[in-house]
């Protein structure tokens, strides 16, 4: 085909692209409306939103999906809702980050990040071995727990050579617990007294995934959002060593197995042991983060730019939520039975422990 005509091509694409995002992406925006509209009216008849939008749009999104399956059609602009207006979000928080943060958290918290993985990886997967699930069923578990949910597993599938089942259940439970982690943290935070820094801290230290990061420490302010997120980005960078660890000594794919494929392009059993790519291990939005805490700590971001940075933040995250939400399926977590159930429930009690303990150490507890 002649390079116009290939251009011409690329560019009629693009439309039938966005078209078929725009189902999934209305319902995204649907449940965010909804969500900032019950955070509305309880300001309205209680003075105070004891339920902030980000956790609203988690709960109404998850309500919708198990009360309603959506088409398939529409599952692709749902994805696309969890995945780039979180990272942009992301990328954008960075210059709600004071220096005064990023001093606190400092050396000291990136050395205690990487111990509270090094240490929290083998007792999730001693504990899934101990309950009878298989090594690699153990070690998707383990890492999703460990470091950063959905992201952890997709990442290490390739490399241990997981099937897409063990790998479906295990991303099926990183959503159903995280959202019950969201909702019971900060019960905990408020009971153990904890202060906004230290409690961000063990958020980010404990919570799955980023948008349950923010969500899980937004009820304790600003402070605990930025510190939870600045930590939760520490730990997600301890996914490319794990990630290189597992490919030499974690365990071999079976290559009588024809390869399948997970739904974010991964692929699984049966394909030869291979390192994800850079992105997996490094994701874009850190590197955003990180530079837009740069150039607020060298006031290189006017003041009068900073609220409506951190108010595109927010509304991209609480977008995020709701697809969030309505990609959790109660139903296949029933569905994978008591021993992972369980599994997981006692890693994530674990993590807890050994991150409050951390906190401790450093004096943030």
């Amino acid at each position: 085909m002649p390079a116009p005509a290939c251009a011409t091509h690329a560019t009629a694409a693009l439309p039938s692209r966005f078209v078929r995002l725009l189902p999934g992406l209305a319902l995204c925006l649907i449940v965010t409306a909804a969500a900032y509209g019950a955070q509305a009216a309880e300001s309205a008849l209680w003075g105070k939103a004891w339920i902030e939008a980000l956790v609203l749009a988690i709960l109404l999104g998850a309500a919708a999906r198990s009360l309603w399956t959506p088409p398939e059609s529409w599952r692709a602009g749902v994805e696309f809702g969890a995945a780039w207006p979180l990272e942009i979000a992301v990328a954008l928080l960075g210059a709600s980050v004071p220096t005064q943060t990023l001093i606190t958290a400092g050396p000291l918290m990136l050395i205690g990040v990487a111990a509270v993985v090094a240490t929290a990886l083998p007792v999730s997967f001693l504990i899934g071995r101990g309950l009878g699930l298989h090594t690699r069923m153990a070690l998707l578990v383990a890492c999703g727990n460990s470091i950063c949910g959905n992201s952890a597993i997709a990442a290490v599938a390739p490399v241990i050579g997981a099937d897409s089942d063990d790998v479906a259940a295990a991303i099926a439970f990183t959503a159903v617990l995280g959202v019950a982690v969201v909702l019971g943290l900060p019960l905990v935070g408020l009971m153990l007294g904890m202060k906004a820094a230290g409690f961000g801290a063990l958020a980010g230290l404990t919570v799955y995934a980023v948008p349950q990061v923010i969500a899980a420490a937004a009820p304790m302010g600003a402070g605990a959002v930025q510190m939870a997120t600045l930590v939760k980005l520490m730990r997600v960078l301890m996914l490319g060593p794990v990630c290189v660890v597992l490919s030499l000594i974690g365990p071999r794919p079976e290559p009588e197995t024809a390869p399948e494929t997970i739904p974010d392009g991964a692929f699984v059993a049966g394909e030869a042991r291979r390192r994800p790519d850079l992105t997996h291990l490094v994701p874009w939005f850190i590197i955003g983060f990180v530079g837009m805490a740069a150039l607020r700590a060298f006031g290189l971001i006017p003041h009068a730019a900073l609220a409506p940075i951190g108010a595109a933040a927010g509304l991209l995250t609480v977008v995020a939520m709701a697809a969030l939400g309505l990609g959790v399926d109660v139903r296949a977590v029933a569905r994978s039975g008591g021993r992972v159930t369980l599994a997981a429930v006692l890693s994530l009690l674990a993590l807890g422990a050994i991150g409050f303990g951390c906190l401790k150490a450093l004096g943030m507890a």
